[in-house]
């Protein structure tokens, strides 16, 4: 799968980009800005697991209080902590790698048709995966603005 391959390397990306950053500086947010580095980053996490299982009918790999976090049309209500953190950073290749294992299986026959924020809508899980990597990459761009903000502090 081309754009799991995609997905992979923008979440690996993302990492490194949080991995040169305090706990403090991924829970900034800077003036002109509604959220910060961590929740972009899970986020990313939350809304391919949306997109993907729970639009398949499928159980998610993140729990619900993730999901409440994280999900479109939330924004950072408190400080994430180390562990939280190193939770986000695991599941962004998990997650990636158990989507290859449950595709393989043929776990997503069922999809409920769901049209994004962009106007796009997405008819089957391989639409999902391809809109969810282009929306990955946006949010990875966001983080990079984000980058620049918290470094001219």
């Amino acid at each position: 799968m081309t754009f799991l391959h995609y997905t992979l390397k923008s979440r690996e990306n993302f990492v490194s980009l949080l991995n040169t950053y305090s706990n403090e500086a991924v829970n900034q947010i800077p003036e002109g800005f509604n959220n910060n580095l961590i929740w972009n980053f899970g986020h990313v996490i939350v809304t391919q697991q949306l997109l993907c299982y729970k639009l398949s009918g499928l159980d998610m790999y993140v729990s619900d209080e993730m999901v409440q976090s994280y999900r479109k049309g939330t924004k950072p209500e408190k400080t994430i902590e180390e562990g939280e953190i190193s939770r986000l950073k695991e599941l962004a290749v998990e997650t990636v790698d158990l989507l290859r294992r449950d595709l393989e299986k043929g776990l997503f026959n069922d999809f409920h048709e769901y049209t994004t924020s962009f106007g796009v809508t997405l008819q089957n899980v391989d639409e999902a995966i391809q809109f969810n990597s282009m929306h990955e990459t946006l949010h990875l761009g966001y983080a990079m603005a984000l980058r620049k903000k918290i470094e001219s502090k």
